[in-house]
Order: structure tokens, then C-alpha cells, then sequence
């Protein structure tokens, strides 16, 4: 028993000793390092940064925040992506728009239901040198409206080189008319394009629906299509066999999505006889559907949109399917 009460001792007496050792500094010389302005590179990215990683600078610091606010060339092109497209709204468009002091150059709203034709019309008014209007499913805008936004473009700038209004309700033959009347008059000094010199491919549109626009190769994005005589957009097919059949027949493999099925995958045609079944139920052809990595359980691929969703399990190569977990994999207990 002497013992432990020794080393117990002994161990207080260092503890005491350590302690003593220890400089006590006045409350004065404990301050916190006061943080600096950002630093000058963070000033040249801001014109670079999409819309919604611009608003979170303004919730950084106050230097941030006037600096964003003040950039106009940070401005000028607004796309408008989820999740900020769900909550956009006239008065918040109208916010944003207003930073680019009327000169803004190109707007993009992805699937702003919100937006009203009110709205739309009075950004277009403060902002004559629009040149892309892209506008694809805001559900919320009527043919009508997108049609007077237009014609105040054309009064006022003559700029408007492209325009996306896939999704947007009730646009018949006439309305595709009125927009190409105007996109004709707006662009007059440009080089007409011929009709298939520009195919639009499927996938493309899937993988990134402004890039064929960015690129400059077409005013607008709708047709009408050869098969239902639909106003829609209408796709030309990747394969080399449909290239050569498009020599002798334009319209054998060109149609909307409706009324031709393609691969999610590769985005060629698929014949009826080849349609390969995913796991998430989208069409796949024979080809791709072989070279795909398929489930352990019940033999099907993931198309590149839903690969993320594959479930693995501890033990094995491959994958399992999110079905196949949830049906055998979860219930296993039950029948042990």
C-alpha cells in the first residue's frame, strides 16, 4: 500500500513543477490574428465562376461582396441551374439581371417554371444586347410572350443570334414561323445554315443542351418533325449506316424523340428488334447494352445517367442492382 501512495505523490510533485514552469502572459498579449483582405487572384476568377458559386462570395466577407456586386463583366451571362432554378422568380431575375447595368449579353434559364412572361419582358427591355435567350422547359412562359421578347430584341439590338424554347407549352407551326421571321431579320449579315449541314445528336443535347448553340450552328431549336409533322426537336442519328442512308433518304432516320427510339447510351437509333432493357428502364441498343457491366443478379446494365445509383456488396466483384438489393440482398435475413 506504501507504495502506490509514493508514485501517486511523486507524479503531483511533476505536475506542480511543470506548472510553475509555464509564463503566464497578460491578457493583453493573447490576441487573435485579425484576418486579411482575400487575396488579388480571387478578384480574377469571379467572371469565371457560375452563377451559383457567385452568389456564395457574397456571403464570404464584405470585400467579396463588393467586389461581385460591382464586377459587371461577372454579369453578363447568367445561366440559371438547378437547384437555384426552383426557386427563381420575376423579381429575383430581375435583381440579378440588373448587375449587368443593360448589358447583358446572354441569359439561360434551365427549367424556370416561375417565370412569367411579365418578367421575361422586362428583362429584355433593360437589356437590348441579349444575344442568347435560352428558355428550354420554363413551363411558366407562354408562345405569346416569348414571341413579344423577342420582337423587342429585334427592335432594339438586332443581336439575338440563338434561341431555346424546347418545352415550353403550345408552340404550334405559326409561332416557329414568327421566330425564325425575326431571327432571319436579326441575322441577315450571317451565313444561312443549310438544312442537315448541322446535325443535333441526341446524346449531345443529353450530355450538355447549350453547347450546340454555343458553338453557333443553329438560330433556334424546335422543327417540325418528318415523321408526326409535330413542332419538336428533331434528331439525326451517330451511327455510319444511318449517315449513309441520310445520302438517300433525309428523312429515314431523323425524328423527335416520340417518334424514334434511341439509345441513352450512345444515342443511335434503335430498331425493334434490337432493344436492350436497363436497369432503370431507359432503351439501350444490342451494342452498348453487351459492353455495359451488368448486375450479379439479374444479368442488366446501368445507362451512364443512373450508374451512380449500383450497390456493392463486401465479397464480391461487380455490382448489385438497386432492385436486386433491395429484393434479395436486404430480405436475406428473413429466409436464414
Amino acid at each position: 500500500m506504501e507504495i502506490p501512495q509514493f508514485m501517486e505523490s511523486q507524479e503531483h510533485e511533476a505536475v506542480d513543477k511543470s506548472a510553475q514552469k509555464v509564463p503566464i502572459l497578460p491578457s493583453d498579449a493573447i490576441k487573435e490574428k485579425e484576418a486579411g483582405p482575400p487575396h488579388e487572384a480571387l478578384f480574377l476568377i469571379l467572371s469565371y465562376l457560375p452563377l451559383f458559386e457567385l452568389l456564395a462570395m457574397n456571403q464570404v466577407c464584405t470585400t467579396l461582396r463588393d467586389a461581385v456586386n460591382k464586377d459587371v463583366i461577372s454579369w453578363l451571362n447568367i445561366m440559371v441551374e438547378k437547384p437555384l432554378s426552383l426557386k427563381l422568380s420575376d423579381a429575383i431575375l430581375m435583381k440579378l439581371t440588373s448587375k449587368a447595368n443593360g448589358r447583358l449579353r446572354s441569359l439561360a434559364l434551365m427549367k424556370c417554371a416561375k417565370i412569367t412572361d411579365n418578367g421575361l419582358q422586362q428583362v429584355v427591355e433593360q437589356n437590348p444586347l441579349i444575344s442568347k435567350l435560352y428558355l428550354p422547359a420554363c413551363t411558366g412562359l407562354t408562345p405569346e410572350g416569348v414571341i413579344q421578347a423577342v420582337k423587342t430584341l429585334s427592335e432594339h439590338g438586332h443581336c439575338l443570334k440563338s434561341i431555346m424554347i424546347n418545352g415550353i407549352y403550345n408552340i404550334n407551326k405559326q409561332h416557329l414561323e414568327t421566330f425564325r421571321s425575326y431571327l432571319d431579320e436579326m441575322n441577315l449579315d450571317t451565313k444561312k445554315e443549310q438544312p442537315g449541314s448541322c446535325p443535333l445528336l441526341f446524346l449531345e443535347y443529353m450530355d450538355s443542351p447549350t453547347l450546340r448553340h454555343d458553338k453557333g450552328h443553329t438560330t433556334i431549336d424546335l422543327e417540325v418533325c418528318p415523321k408526326c409533322d409535330e413542332v419538336r426537336m428533331v434528331f439525326d442519328c451517330p451511327r455510319w449506316a444511318c449517315k449513309r442512308m441520310l445520302e438517300r433518304s433525309v428523312t429515314e432516320c431523323r425524328g423527335c424523340k416520340f417518334c424514334i427510339l434511341r439509345c441513352l447510351e450512345c444515342g443511335g437509333c434503335v430498331d425493334s428488334q434490337e432493344i436492350e432493357e436497363a436497369v432503370c428502364g431507359d432503351i439501350l441498343c444490342s451494342d452498348c447494352w453487351l459492353h455495359l457491366p451488368k448486375c450479379n443478379f439479374c444479368n442488366k446494365p446501368y445507362c451512364k445517367q443512373h450508374s451512380d445509383n449500383k450497390c456493392s456488396t463486401s465479397g464480391s466483384t461487380g455490382f448489385v442492382c438497386e432492385v436486386c438489393y433491395a429484393k434479395y440482398i436486404v430480405n436475406l435475413p428473413k429466409y436464414c
